[in-house]
């Protein structure tokens, strides 16, 4: 494709806004080239808290270079600032600044988009909870990011992803239902019924119920249709569905009415975090998020030098010096300090170190396990509140 650039058009610096390439060529004349320490870190404190995620392209970019890079761990959950006020750093670079501080613009967005998703993911995780989520999103964004968006969207919290690529990224099987135009062109109850034929027979059975007729009528028919329907899907346009939580009661209500208590309800369609509550409580069963989670805002990510030759030093606004980031085992509060040591200054236990190392002098120690990983994400998501 003409508007995707290549994984060597990263390295070779196609990638990288055209005034770091002005610095290279001033510091090159200059023969300056100072061993400094990067910090990257939100400011913002308009996010309760974030995801990190993206630290396979990230340290794939570096791989190589005569850099060593300390992160939290894929998947941490945690606040912009600590309990002080301190910009958390999320992740650190060290090394002569020419090996690598060109590479700060796809550095930045490949975790700041990374993270961006697997935080919006979460935050759905967190309102629906054990009721299963699905990534449907990529329809709405250029598709050569479907491994990525799938990818980001399920350690966030994401049960099943709709795209084929994404779910052999991810490592399961993709999953969806049915698009409006089998029904169009088989008709419904033909294309429910050759639908259920033809597909794998240890699929999920769930039927899209809302392409002619009033929902709740063709919910029934389609349940008599398929003998193991597993759920049926409202996939309304807002345009036409009216007030979506009473149609997903009445379906529920004529479901139960006729025999048919074990088919759930699965609703997408321009779903936004605070719909979930108030579909939930309507009888919803299982959500499909689109375009909230595939183009969720990125994370205004920073990347500011901390540490000259071993001197602190840093622009105004940050916070110069090396640092360290602690959490709390029992209450989960986050610190960050220049100590090596740090007690919880609410209850007093032995905060754990949080900082990995992740690339050494080049080499990516990095290991990828998105299941751990997405795990990770869901006992955390405990912790913290919307």
């Amino acid at each position: 494709m003409k508007n995707i650039a290549s994984f060597q058009d990263i390295i070779n610096l196609k990638t990288t806004d055209i005034y770091f390439m002005r610095v290279n060529e001033i510091l090159s004349r200059a023969g300056k080239n100072p061993h400094v320490v990067m910090d990257i870190t939100l400011s913002s404190r308009d996010l309760p808290w974030l995801v990190l995620s993206g630290l396979d392209d990230f340290t794939a970019i570096l791989e190589g270079k005569k850099v060593d890079v300390y992160s939290l761990k894929e998947g941490t959950i945690f606040p912009p600032r600590d309990v002080n006020g301190i910009p958390i750093p999320a992740v650190s670079v060290s090394g002569k600044y020419l090996e690598f501080g060109l590479y700060e613009t796809p550095l930045l967005g490949s975790i700041s988009q990374a993270s961006g998703i697997a935080t919006k993911a979460a935050r759905f995780k967190k309102r629906i909870g054990d009721l299963p989520l699905s990534s449907f999103g990529v329809r709405r964004m250029h598709p050569s990011l479907a491994p990525f968006i799938d990818r980001n969207a399920y350690i966030g919290g994401c049960d099943k992803v709709s795209s084929i690529i994404g779910a052999e990224r991810v490592g399961i099987k993709p999953e969806g239902t049915m698009p409006h135009s089998l029904l169009i062109i088989m008709g419904e109850e033909n294309g429910w019924r050759m639908y259920d034929e033809i597909l794998d027979k240890n699929a999920p059975r769930i039927a899209l119920v809302d392409t002619f007729c009033d929902e709740k009528e063709a919910a029934v028919r389609a349940a008599k249709v398929i003998k193991k329907l597993s759920a049926v899907r409202l996939d309304t346009p807002s345009s036409r569905r009216g007030n979506f939580a009473d149609i997903i009661r009445e379906v529920r209500w004529e479901l139960d009415r006729n025999g048919f208590n074990h088919v759930g309800i699965i609703v997408s369609g321009g779903i936004k975090e605070e719909d979930i509550e108030t579909l939930k409580e309507a009888g919803a069963t299982g959500f499909g998020i689109g375009t909230s989670i595939s183009s969720a805002p990125s994370i205004d990510f920073a990347m500011d030098i901390v540490e000259m030759d071993g001197l602190p030093v840093t622009k105004r606004g940050k916070f110069s010096g090396k640092k360290n980031v602690f959490r709390c085992p029992k209450c989960h509060l986050f610190k960050v300090s220049t100590e090596r040591i740090e007690k919880c200054p609410r209850d007093q236990e032995i905060m754990e170190s949080l900082l990995e190392k992740v690339v050494d002098n080049g080499e990516v120690i990095y290991k990828e396990d998105l299941k751990s990983t997405r795990t990770y994400v869901l006992e955390q998501l405990k912790w913290f509140e919307l």
